[in-house]
């Protein structure tokens, strides 16, 4: 095996970041004088072990940028006879020479309103879940939320009221690492960053006033005219001016202000409140998630899902509780923390659950079974059996429900209409309820006859000859006859002439400088009844 050492300048390198972010910080000190990261130094080397199967020329050409040769890679690695190297054998690689790809992140999660301004054309475009977010892209909250995932895994929550620029995301091929570089014009975000096990992957997020960079943690930043604050809950993050930074370990935060003075001032994070038990596993809700009040006079609670940490939810509370609910079946992340009286989130305490509804069949109330109805959009009720369910209605010509003729849109409501209308005939209908986005329940199935109804007939014209007015109407299928009637009132209250006529057209004699009104229903021979239609106002000087 052939083990090649490091190059001396990444060993200068390392040596140089820690022995300068080394010095201690204590809470409340203020800081003139940081850590940064040494200046004019050559790029860090990653270093790649050769797996079974894989030879030099292989390497070089799938891991090397166009520009770089693989009699480069030997050379810089001092080896004289390539084909010589076999697995378990090392490389290194300098990060400039890596063969770069862009890697687009992608929106996980929204809650209210969320555009993105593209780079390419500068137009604003509303964001849904699912779509990508590309390099020099712009993410703008207004009232809403969004959760973006990267290519690594790590998780960008960006809060409402911010605009976050997606300066850089890159990915290195096949060594693994990623570039990710972002801009916090306003607002703030909370991140969490997937641990880099390699030197050459980097994550910043740079504001007007500052700079943060993490090499795996969790943490807060804000901007706004006044400067910038961070929060770190795990891990540690280096804040501040660039090539003036320091490191910020978890459970404290800084801040910098955006002009005068460069002072980096430190305060220790609220603590965690105490959480109080909660089931694992939730089978009904709403269920409380409660802690002890530690004296914050607000507290913040964030839903998570437990596996994409796609947010779901925020709220805040002077309560030491709130009630879960509405939240489909899966796995969850609850994390509780104090808020300091400009709005600062403290240490998160965090409870893991799980929830698992089940739907039940619901109760049938109405139309009972063979009713005959004569509306073709009759109502169905229901009564729910379970909690937090939701449901609609089904209807179909056979009961085995291969072919759906009608249904309803899920709802909450114990009623609805079917959402379009039946024509006369056998039908056979049923509730489907779901609960937790994933569990539904059959109710027992009805039979119902619709005998129908015939639309509303409408007057087309109205033709006047001396005191004679004629009058002509649309003709309908199905209709054997026209009910006409004659008011003096436009609510039909008192109705001065009634008459069955089998033809689209009448004549009326009226009293001339009186008003009357006109109006028609249908006429079936069948059990279709018909609807009257509008009334038509008529008057003869």
């Amino acid at each position: 095996m052939i083990q090649l050492s490091r190059s001396p300048f990444a060993f200068l390198a390392v040596l140089l970041i820690l022995s300068l972010g080394s010095a201690p910080i204590q809470a409340e000190l203020a800081v003139s004088r940081g850590s940064g990261p040494a200046q004019g130094l050559a790029s860090p080397d990653w270093v790649y072990t050769l797996k079974a199967g894989e030879n030099f020329q292989q390497v070089a050409r799938e891991l090397l940028t166009d520009t770089t040769s693989a009699q480069q890679l030997a050379s810089y690695n001092r080896i004289r006879t390539p084909s010589a190297l076999g697995a378990g054998d090392t490389l290194r690689i300098p990060v400039s020479w890596l063969r770069q790809q862009p890697e687009p992140a992608r929106v996980t999660g929204l809650k209210g309103d969320v555009q993105a301004r593209t780079a390419n054309s500068g137009r604003l475009r509303r964001l849904n879940e699912g779509d990508l977010i590309r390099a020099g892209d712009t993410v703008i909250t207004r009232d809403g939320l969004a959760t973006i995932e990267l290519a690594d895994g790590s998780v960008v929550r960006i809060n409402p009221a911010s605009s976050v620029v997606f300066n850089r995301l890159t990915r290195y091929g096949r060594a693994g690492m990623t570039d990710t570089r972002m801009r916090l014009e306003r607002g703030a975000i909370s991140n969490r960053v997937r641990p880099m096990v390699e030197d050459g992957s980097r994550f910043e997020i740079e504001t007007p006033s500052a700079i943060a960079a993490v090499r795996g943690t969790a943490f807060a930043l804000q901007a706004d005219a006044g400067g910038s604050r961070v929060q770190v809950t795990e891990g540690k993050v280096a804040f501040g001016r660039p090539g003036n930074s320091r490191d910020i370990p978890a459970g404290y935060g800084a801040s910098l202000a955006s002009s005068g003075s460069a002072e980096l001032r430190f305060h220790r994070l609220p603590p965690a409140p105490q959480t109080l038990p909660i089931p694992a596993m939730l089978s009904a809700l709403p269920q409380d998630f409660s802690w002890e009040a530690n004296g914050a006079d607000l507290y913040q609670v964030d839903i998570v899902e437990a596996d994409s940490g796609r947010w779901i939810r925020r709220e805040q509370t002077r309560d030491n509780r709130v009630a879960l609910t509405d939240l489909a079946n899966g796995e969850y992340r609850l994390e509780v923390s104090a808020l300091t009286g400009d709005g600062i989130s403290g240490m998160p305490a965090t409870a893991s659950i799980q929830v698992d509804l089940a739907a039940r069949a619901a109760a049938l109330l109405e139309p009972q079974e063979r009713a005959a109805v004569d509306s073709d959009q009759p109502r169905f009720r229901w009564k729910f059996n379970g909690e937090n369910e939701q449901a609609r209605i089904e209807i179909s010509r056979t009961e085995s429900f291969n072919n759906l003729v009608a249904s309803s849109t899920w709802s909450p409501r114990n009623s609805a209409l079917p959402d379009r209308p039946l024509s006369p005939g056998q039908y056979y209908w049923r509730v489907v309820t779901e609960a937790g986005g994933n569990s539904v329940a059959t109710s027992e199935t009805r039979s119902l006859l619709v005998n129908g109804t015939l639309p509303p007939v409408r007057v087309i014209s109205a033709n006047y000859i001396d005191r004679q007015v004629r009058i002509f109407w649309e003709s309908l299928d199905n209709a054997s006859g026209y009910l006409l009637q004659l008011s003096e009132d436009p609510s039909f209250e008192e109705v001065i002439k009634e008459a069955t006529v089998n033809d689209t057209t009448a004549a009326l004699r009226l009293i001339p400088g009186r008003r009357y009104f006109v109006r028609l229903r249908a006429v079936s021979e069948g059990p279709m009844a018909g609807r009257w239609g509008p009334g038509r106002e008529l008057f003869v000087e």
